[in-house]
């Protein structure tokens, strides 16, 4: 396969950001004998970035792969390189679940940076999939540690470590233990030995609240100290606001709260991050305002129109990618000045050496200083007529 005729698009493009690396060929390698050998509809692609696990073993012969990509921009990316090399018809996105694994003998996956991500999906692999499947799991040296092999272990009888190959590696996982095994042909993770430890739970006191999250969502079922800096400011964000959206919206933590806080509000709260939205719907479920919380799995706010909102709050993650941090906060920016109405606000928390104020200024329109503490600062940003112009 070309691995050069992939695009990351959707997502970020530009010098040096390729659509796959050395870690996507060390995997194909590594199971090209298992994907040769395997039936179609037995073999389940997760957390490809863009595409080159699933495309490159439909190469080596795969057929109806199953694919599970958490950020929506990935999957798109999918869709796009299948179209461009007419593999469209063998590849099929799914959700995260029981019906992503039931009766898969090979799964291919790259190795998540979040322990808890890798812990949540050798669970479910383990759990629905068949007797003998395996994973081959890979990723770059740089991003490996020894714990993954013990996380995959719970779940798995026997690891294998494969050679290192520029800068990559390979963790081969075998034999699903027995207590993890659901029972029959019930998919309730409950019929097995072994109680599902995904999604968890907490109760917040402090903060009224549970939250609920799946496994490689930011800060899982805590309040990170960011998001809890803005929470003590939320009463006077636009306090007459009918409506408001959550972006970014992580476990829905900022969503939840304002919607208990304000008993007439309807809020939206939006992800790119399937295991955040899915997370989001919980956690506003569980704390009994899942009627008036409506969570969207979507690349920015490209599902709500233009100046339609009063009030945009966001933690932008600043975390998931330092390089590209401007450019994440910029895109966020810009979708917030382009829903608000004329004199809305965006409520933001950052981390203050970001230096967010001048691109906020500039992006949405004139921000004043709502607070500062030794690490964060709340700002709000008000629509101007031409912001982002």
């Amino acid at each position: 396969m070309d691995f050069t005729a992939l695009r990351r698009h959707p997502d970020v493009e530009g010098p040096g950001l390729e659509a796959s690396d050395a870690a996507d060929r060390l995997i194909l390698d590594e199971a090209t004998p298992a994907i040769r050998a395997l039936a179609p509809g037995e073999l389940v692609v997760i957390d490809d970035a863009f595409g080159a696990l699933a495309l490159g073993a439909v190469s080596l012969g795969a057929r109806a792969v199953r694919v599970h990509q958490d950020p929506i921009t990935g999957e798109r990316a999918l869709a796009e390189n299948a179209a461009r090399l007419g593999l469209a018809h063998e590849v099929r996105s799914e959700p995260f679940g029981p019906a992503l694994v039931t009766g898969a003998r090979l799964v291919l996956l790259r190795l998540p940076r979040s322990l808890d991500r890798l812990d949540e999906i050798a669970e479910l692999v383990a759990r629905y999939a068949a007797d003998d499947v395996q994973i081959v799991a890979g990723g770059r040296l740089k991003h490996m540690s020894p714990a993954m092999n013990e996380v995959l272990g719970r779940a798995f009888a026997r690891i294998d470590v494969s050679l290192a190959r520029q800068k990559s590696r390979v963790l081969r996982a075998s034999g699903p233990r027995p207590a993890m095994r659901r029972t029959g042909e019930d998919t309730d993770a409950s019929s097995a030995a072994t109680p599902a430890r995904w999604p968890r739970r907490e109760r917040h006191d402090e903060h009224g609240l549970v939250v609920v999250a799946h496994g490689g969502v930011f800060a899982g079922t805590k309040v990170d100290i960011g998001t809890r800096f803005l929470l003590g400011h939320l009463a006077e964000a636009v306090p007459d606001a009918a409506s408001a959206v959550d972006l970014a919206c992580g476990s829905g933590v900022i969503a939840t709260r304002l919607a208990l806080s304000r008993p007439g509000i309807r809020v939206t709260a939006g992800d790119r991050s399937a295991a955040a939205a899915a997370s989001a719907r919980l956690t506003a479920e569980a704390n009994g305002v899942g009627d008036r919380v409506t969570v969207e799995r979507a690349d920015g706010l490209e599902l709500l129109a233009d100046a339609s909102e009063s009030l945009v709050l966001l933690n932008p993650p600043f975390h998931s990618d330092a390089a590209l941090s401007t450019g994440i906060a910029g895109h966020l920016f810009a979708e917030a000045a382009r829903v608000l109405v004329p004199g809305g606000e965006l409520w933001c928390v950052w981390n203050s050496h970001l230096r967010y104020r001048p691109l906020l200024e500039r992006i949405v329109g004139p921000t004043r200083q709502i607070a500062r503490n030794a690490k964060f600062t709340v700002t709000a940003s008000r629509r101007a007529e031409r912001a982002g112009a």
